[in-house]
This record gives C-alpha cells, structure tokens and sequence, in this order.
C-alpha cells in the first residue's frame, strides 16, 4: 500500500525560508542558432519580423502522423567547426559549440582568461546525443558489434555539449550539464547565476542545446498525443494559445549566455545587454508526463524566482512563456500566470518560429528574453489566429509589439514535473 499523499504546499510561498540579498548577473554575451535564424541578429530578426523559420518534412519521420520539423538550415557544422572536429560530436554539441563562439565573441571576453578555473559552463539538454545513439543502435542491429562506433559514449552523453565547449575554447573552470528535460535551458542559467552568486566563477556560459530529429522519438511524442499532426501546413501547425492547438513541433537548436559577475563585467567595461535578477525551481511530483493541473509548482517556481530578485509580481512587463501550444499546458500555464500576475504583463510565446526545442528552449527563450529587454520590443506569437477565450492574458499576437518594460520573465515547465523561472532587468 503506498503511503498517503501530503497535502499540497501553499503555492504563493515560495520555497527559500530566508531570501538572500538580491544579486545581478550581467548578460554580456548571447549566442544563437533556430531554425528562425543563426546568430543573434538573425534569430531575433526572424522571430520579431515573421521571416519564414525552416520547418517542413524530414525523410527519416516519412509515415509518421508528424513527419515535420524545424531545422536549422543556414549553417553548415562541418564549414565552422571543420569536418575533424565536427565528426567527434553529436549535432547538439555541434549547435551548442556555435553559439558559445558568438556568445563569447559578442561578450568580447580575452581567451587569457579561460585557463584560470574562474569560467564555467552550463549547458542544458534534455535528451543529448540521441541521433548518433539510434544510428549506433541500427548498426548493431543490421551489422554487429564489431561495426559499432567507439565513439558512442563520448558523442551520446548529455554532457557533450558542456565538454564540446570546453574543448573547443579551453576553458578549464567548471563544467556541469543539466538535464531536467524541457526546462534544462532554464536550470542551466539558473546554475550559473548560483554559481556567481556564490563566488564560484567571474564568468559563465550558460544555456541549451537540442537535436533530436530521431523517427523513434518523434514516433513517441505521436503516440502521446503531444506533437501537431497538421501535416497539409507545417508552419501553422505550432500555435500557442490558440483555440485549435494541438500540438508543438520539434525543433532543434542552441541558445547560450555569457553570464558574469557585476563586479568582473564593470571592471573589464563590458556591455551589459540585461541582468538575471532571479531564480526559482520546483518539481510537481504530480505525473511523469503532465503538469500539475492547478499550475502549483511552476506558481511556486515563479515566486521563488521574484522573491530572489526582490521584486513584486506588479513590477513584470513581459513574460516568455513555456507555450508550448498543447491544450492543457497553455491553459494551466496562462491561469498560473493570470494568478501571479495579473493582467499586466505582455505574454509570447517563440516556439511557433523555433519549434520546441526540448533542452534547449530554455536557453534560446531567455537568449530572446534579453533581446527584448534591449529592445523593448515583444516578438509575436505567431499562428494565433483564434485566440482561446478561457486563456486569461494580453498575448502579444501576429506582429511585435514596441513596449516600456524594466523587468522581464521566463518560464518553463518539464516532463517529470520540472519547472524553473528566471527574472530578468533591463540593463
């Protein structure tokens, strides 16, 4: 007999007893690759301006109920990383490798620093090296053991993306990798704002990265009903919040920060493009597939974030939802964050320009999260075409919307029950 289950927590406590001084770690790099566009400017160039995203049918789902995806077209892996290198990592290590280099550069941080331990890495995934882990799989199957890759632990592992980056730069301080599925991206900066907080590390790189066009996966996420099957208009088929949702779509990518401890940003005088003000965590311990179904634990996420900011539900301006554009999940998410934050905040969701891309949402979200607080423009939910009338927000639909906003959130949500939030400031 399994023992009874304790009664829910109150949700609008949040869970540090004893909050500690606010603390603000400088944004000074940011590093992306979407299938909305590679690099930072063309990533927020294709999700603010509606740029065609590259999603469309990929041969190896051909049958399947969703047999699209979004790809990241407009970079060549073995062009940047050169094909030795590209071959001794799975794609997600490959993105994630491209991103820290822009993030790095675009932080203009001196390569002298990377051998003093003070630099870390974060990096989340939720599945790592799935595709070279199927393809292994089918070799043994088709032609024995004898013909398997060596390289199947090195290339399959989470933590590949975090040790690809390593390796690549030469950085030789910490070097973590996240898993707590869709919400890895999230956890990861979070990590790293503990990290500096702490006195850990002067400097970390922290984000998501993602690719798993696999037909097993895909053929998982069908059966669980969780992926469109809107088959006749791939880029339609992802619509957050919109009343005939039913579904996302897979995408691929990476979204990378360099995070840094104020004191080291003001000192070496670097641009601060925004500020991680806030961090928050929880688990539903509700379902390994479904969120709680009153939103409790991501509510406890959010307020523990806002508390460790030091900042009020009022003082939000803009809110990159998790949206993934399923039916209950838009729907618990939107009554939570009605319920927090009342009707104030400008909500998005970017998926429907990137695809859900699992790990590593988290960290192209926050990435576009920064780049709104920059730019004080909201990017659009794109496809919203009948808006659900039982979603209680001011979602910012088809174009991008100019907005006066200080303070900025991301949420995220996970399989197993895994939220996460960060609260972000205008520089």
């Amino acid at each position: 007999m399994s023992a009874p289950k304790a009664a829910a927590p109150d949700a609008s406590r949040p869970y540090r007893r004893t909050p500690l001084p606010p603390f603000e770690a400088a944004v000074t790099g940011v590093g992306l690759v979407t299938a909305a566009g590679t690099g930072a400017r063309a990533a927020w160039s294709g999700v603010t301006e509606r740029l065609a995203p590259s999603v469309g049918p990929r041969p190896e789902l051909d049958g399947l109920p969703c047999d699209f995806f979004y790809s990241v077209t407009d970079c060549d892996p073995r062009e940047l990383l050169g094909v030795g290198a590209q071959r001794l990592m799975d794609r997600f290590a490959q993105l994630a490798v491209i991103a820290a280099r822009e993030a790095v550069a675009d932080a203009g941080l001196d390569p002298a620093l990377w051998e003093s331990g003070r630099v870390g890495i974060v990096i989340g995934s939720a599945h790592g090296g799935l595709p070279f882990y199927d393809e292994q799989y089918a070799t043994l199957a088709e032609r024995g053991a004898r013909r398997v890759s060596p390289k199947l632990a090195p290339l399959s592992v989470v933590n590949g993306a975090a040790s690809s980056v390593s390796l690549d730069l030469g950085i030789q301080g910490p070097s973590l990798a996240v898993s707590t599925a869709c919400s890895s991206g999230t956890v990861a900066i979070g990590t790293a704002h503990q990290m500096l907080r702490s006195g850990a590390c002067d400097i970390v790189i922290a984000g998501g990265a993602e690719s798993t066009c696999t037909r097993l996966l895909i053929a998982s996420a069908c059966s669980l009903k969780a992926v469109s099957t809107r088959r006749e208009d791939p880029a339609a088929a992802c619509r957050p919040f919109d009343t005939h949702r039913d579904g996302f779509v897979v995408g691929e990518g990476a979204g990378l920060l360099v995070l840094e401890h104020p004191d080291h940003a003001r000192a070496r005088g670097a641009t601060v493009r925004a500020r991680v003000n806030g961090y928050g965590a929880s688990s539903d311990a509700h379902s390994a597939v479904a969120p709680d179904p009153e939103g409790l634990g991501i509510e406890r996420a959010l307020r523990t974030a806002l508390a460790d900011a030091g900042l009020s539900p009022a003082d939000v301006g803009h809110v990159n939802a998790h949206g993934t554009s399923t039916l209950s999940n838009d729907l618990i998410e939107a009554t939570m964050l009605r319920r927090v934050l009342g009707e104030g905040p400008l909500v998005t969701s970017t998926k429907a320009m990137t695809g859900h891309t699992l790990g590593a949402a988290g960290g192209i979200e926050t990435a576009l999260t920064v780049l709104a607080l920059q730019h004080q423009l909201v990017p659009p939910t794109v496809n919203l075409d009948a808006p659900d009338p039982e979603i209680p927000l001011e979602i910012v639909a088809k174009e991008a919307r100019a907005a006066s906003f200080g303070c900025a959130v991301k949420t995220s949500l996970g399989f197993g029950g895994h939220n996460a939030a960060l609260v972000l400031t205008r520089a």
